[in-house]
């Protein structure tokens, strides 16, 4: 159970109940027909067990409402979050700090002001009909903003959870962030079993060591080839740079798994005709980026990047599901189903069946939460469109609020030496999709889901025979580092959904900080939906623990 969120059956204010959660809604706000159903089952029925060992069918309508009651309850007793945004949108009225894609923009790529008038209008509604009035400046168009603000029937509501600030436009952090970006641009096609002698990736290391305001991992206080672009958890430190979940052997039912499509060599969006043209929105290509014939395991910045430009959003953690199947993994020991139980087993629930389909049911929940984030509260500009600003400052067309860190910083001096400007080379034609950058929402997926697989598997047990993909891509070979008997379902896990979010940094299109708070408020979705189930078993469930991204245990 999240550390807000109280346990099953337990409530959090003694006095309080669902009589009076009914009252506080008010009789206004329920249809007739709803408000009688509420008060004829006000009382709990008695369990469907209950009785002289005969089911009893007739209250089990009122008992489903009850249970489905009770979790409704509890939710609603979590308090709305502050929603705080970084200030950026009222201190440069211009938009230049926000996202603005997909929207008509000058030559300088500031968007025009009546349009970024209407667009915050839009936000403030939330209605339908006024984003659909809104003029676009290609034929590109508005990812989804309604299912910010859509409903649902389990887990806690979207305005119960928030992120933190984005760091602000003209900050040191943006600025660290930023050259980040610029370095993983830079070294996309180095393969990670080479950053140990890479003279680029050493460059890289260097400069972020220097930065005080870099949130990424250090070992021993050091930013590291190691530690270089890893995710935030200690698992992510532990092994080859790559998740296992993406290395193991797996069939998905009689089709055996042999390798992911890649892209070969070849950067978007490098020239200020071709970086404007993706600010207007202009027709996204049908085609993939630059399609490798040989299928290939994942061994790059580049190929990471690919395969979240066509990934099924649930299908990493639905072949994590099978890789530990075929491992023998063992299961959380608060199953209700341990191996000793002679005469049953799980199957639809507490079984494979049940985490099979639970990692995509997290996801259509958590990506709700990241797109309440990005439309309705953040709106935060892009690497790309950032990168613009960086462009027009330096080359003295512009002057905007930039930390002088990213103005001076080596990374930009090297893309302009491959490139001869300061545009962040996109590895999607398109470049990003037509929704704001804060949170993102692979990585909100990603945290959901591989919280659901820690809460199911025993995240303690040690991968056999863990793998690394030699740097071709062609293969994978037994991984024998110092660290081999460290690598656990739980980090694997955690770095799995590290992989993910960061392969949308590697593209160019995301953020380190999207990444972080996206994983946090999937973990948070995550345990809200399990909470909310908990309330539905007829086995004799008392909760899985497990670790927290921040390595705290809880039970759930």
């Amino acid at each position: 159970m999240a550390e807000d969120t109280p346990s099953k059956g337990q409530s959090r204010n003694p006095s309080y109940s669902r009589r009076a959660f009914l009252k506080g809604l008010g009789a206004a706000s329920l249809s007739v027909p709803i408000a009688s159903i509420a008060s004829a089952a006000i009382q709990r029925r008695p369990d469907v067990l209950s009785g002289p060992g005969t089911l009893n069918f007739k209250t089990r309508r009122d008992q489903s409402f009850n249970n489905r009651f009770n979790a409704a309850v509890d939710d609603h007793q979590v308090t709305p979050a502050p929603q705080v945004t970084n200030g950026d949108e009222a201190r440069y009225r211009s938009g230049i700090a926000n996202f603005t894609k997909g929207f008509p923009h000058n030559s300088f790529g500031e968007i025009d002001p009546s349009v970024y008038a209407a667009y915050l209008a839009a936000v403030k509604t939330g209605k339908r009909a006024d984003f659909d009035a809104l003029t676009m400046g290609g034929t590109e168009r508005l990812v989804d903003p309604q299912s910010g603000i859509a409903f649902d029937l389990e887990t806690l509501d979207q305005s119960q959870s928030s992120i933190p600030p984005f760091d602000t436009l003209a900050s040191p952090g943006l600025a660290a962030q930023m050259i980040e970006v610029y370095w993983q641009a830079l070294v996309r096609d180095v393969a990670f079993t080479d950053y140990e002698t890479d003279s680029s990736i050493a460059s890289a290391v260097s400069e972020l060591n220097g930065l005080s305001s870099f949130s990424g991992p250090r070992i021993a206080g050091n930013v590291t080839a190691q530690s270089l672009f890893r995710g935030f958890t200690s698992g992510d430190l532990i092994g080859p740079y790559v998740s296992q979940f993406f290395l193991q052997p797996f069939t998905i039912g009689a089709m055996p798994f042999v390798g992911y499509l890649t892209a070969l060599p070849g950067d978007f969006g490098i020239d200020p005709a071709s970086w404007l043209n993706i600010q207007n929105g202009a027709p996204a290509p049908l085609a993939p980026s630059n399609p490798d014939s040989q299928l290939r395991y994942l061994r790059s910045a580049r190929d990471l990047a690919e395969y979240v430009h066509n990934d099924v959003l649930y299908q990493e953690y639905l072949n994590a599901v099978l890789m530990l199947l075929q491992m023998k993994a063992p299961l959380n020991s608060g199953n209700p189903y341990p191996p000793s139980l002679k005469s049953e087993t799980g199957f639809i629930t507490f079984g494979f069946p049940m985490i099979e389909g639970m990692v995509a049911e997290v996801i259509t929940r958590a990506i709700k939460n990241a797109w309440f984030q990005k439309w309705f509260v953040h709106r935060v500009a892009r690497p790309e469109e950032t990168a613009g600003l960086v462009h027009l400052t330096i080359t003295g067309q512009k002057s905007y609020p930039l930390d002088s860190s990213v103005l001076n910083s080596k990374a930009a001096a090297a893309l302009f030496a491959r490139n001869g400007n300061y545009f962040i080379p996109l590895s999607y034609p398109e470049g990003c999709p037509l929704h704001p950058s804060y949170p993102s929402g692979h990585a909100t997926a990603a945290g959901a889901a591989v919280t659901v697989l820690k809460w199911f598997f025993d995240e303690t047990f040690v991968i056999p025979n863990p793998l690394t993909s030699n740097s071709d891509g062609t293969g994978v070979t037994p991984y024998t580092g110092a660290d081999a008997n460290q690598i656990t379902v739980g980090g694997e896990l955690n770095k799995l959904a590290a992989n993910v979010g960061f392969g949308r940094v590697f593209s160019g299109i995301h953020w380190r900080q999207d990444i972080i708070q996206g994983m946090l408020l999937g973990e948070r979705v995550a345990i809200s939906l399990l909470s909310d189930q908990g309330h539905l078993y007829n086995e004799n469930y008392k909760g899985f623990t497990f670790t927290k991204f921040d390595g705290t245990k809880i039970t759930v």
